[in-house]
């Protein structure tokens, strides 16, 4: 299973760096502007685990580069603070890869898992047009985030606005 997360963890890196490398600029400023947003999230971590998400985003303006933080609620808590790269699919629409921390603790694991580990989040940020309205989704990879071993994942989504 290490194996298998330290190959994960390679490919997603290269495909980080191949991204920051492009000679060509972006054609746009895709989901330009930060936010904050709420929705639901499903956690497979020691078994299928619902509870909801706060998610902010802040994007710096001169590179393709957004700082992201999802608070996970329900039976339990967990912070999940990440960097992200962001790569512009169209005026509205950006994808994105992050690599952060999963801060998770207690007994009961939360959609993320119950103790620290390292974290990959990819994911789609769409700005409605003519709007201040952003639906987000994404998933995270909580890498060793089990207290029992193993590996978390879960999908959130939700509607956020920016500002």
């Amino acid at each position: 299973m290490k194996r298998l997360q330290y190959l994960v963890s390679l490919v997603l890196a290269s495909l980080l760096l191949s991204f920051a490398q492009s000679t060509q600029p972006a054609q746009a400023q895709v989901a330009y502007g930060s936010y904050v947003g709420v929705g639901p999230a499903v956690g497979f971590a020691d078994g299928a685990r619902v509870g909801g998400v706060i998610a902010a985003r802040y994007k710096l303006l001169e590179v393709p580069v957004s700082f992201r933080a999802q608070a996970f609620i329900g039976s339990n808590v967990a912070l999940v603070p990440t960097v992200s790269y962001d790569y512009p699919i169209n005026w509205q629409t950006d994808a994105y890869i992050g690599a952060g921390v999963v801060l998770a603790g207690g007994d009961t694991p939360s959609p993320v898992g119950n103790k620290i580990g390292f974290a990959l989040q990819p994911g789609v940020d769409y700005v409605v047009p003519n709007s201040n309205t952003v639906i987000f989704g994404n998933a995270i990879i909580a890498f060793d985030a089990v207290r029992d071993g193993g590996t978390a994942f879960s999908l959130q989504g939700g509607v956020g606005l920016r500002f």
